[in-house]
């Protein structure tokens, strides 16, 4: 059995959305226990998140960076850093804007950062730019709000919400590939603990 906890900010409910199902993702992995937590809560029950096999960080950029919310949670997780406590966890990241970009790509360098701080795994994407719908690729307009990976994200899956409100924002595409992407980290997540457990000399 392995464990996924997912610490999340979310102002406006969009990343929030996303966060929910990254979650599911996860979940539909064969046993995995997965663990869903507010930036809120996580920045006062660090001790929490020493029990998880992976963490994947969420948050929306604001002002083309991470939210004060995560950052918050980021600078309070130093007590960890200190003691390496989250050393060789599996670690993942997704965030939502406004707009196509929104300076969105800073803001997962800025989580991608964090988790190579703590001397994290790093999970990427690893889905293909409108995968689901690659003839969208050919026209101007480019992918709907149905494709996955609609904007082209390798590091974590970026959604967009425009100034619509949720739950009709983000798109189906965004939420799919959320979900997506939390089944690869857990996948990826049962690999590396049962390689690592295999690589450990019976009677030690």
């Amino acid at each position: 059995m392995t464990t996924v906890a997912i610490v999340y900010h979310s102002l406006y409910g969009h990343t929030k959305l996303q966060a929910e199902r990254v979650v599911i993702g996860a979940r539909s992995v064969p046993d995995t226990t997965v663990m869903l937590y507010t930036a809120e809560f996580a920045t006062t029950h660090l001790d929490t998140l020493d029990f998880a096999d992976a963490i994947i960080f969420g948050c929306p950029t604001y002002m083309g960076s991470m939210s004060a919310g995560m950052k918050q949670f980021i600078e309070a997780s130093s007590k960890k850093w200190f003691t390496l406590a989250w050393k060789d966890k599996v670690a993942g990241a997704f965030t939502n804007s406004s707009s196509f970009s929104g300076d969105k790509l800073n803001t997962l360098v800025g989580l991608l950062i964090n988790a190579m701080q703590h001397g994290m795994v790093f999970v990427g994407l690893g889905v293909l730019p409108s995968a689901n719908r690659p003839d969208a690729m050919k026209q101007n307009s480019g992918p709907g709000p149905d494709a996955h990976n609609r904007v082209g994200s390798s590091i974590g899956p970026m959604a967009t919400s425009f100034q619509v409100p949720p739950p009709d924002a983000p798109g189906t595409g965004d939420l799919e590939t959320a979900e997506l992407y939390g089944r690869r980290v857990a996948e990826t997540t049962q690999q590396f603990v049962r390689g690592r457990a295999a690589a450990v000399p019976s009677g030690r």
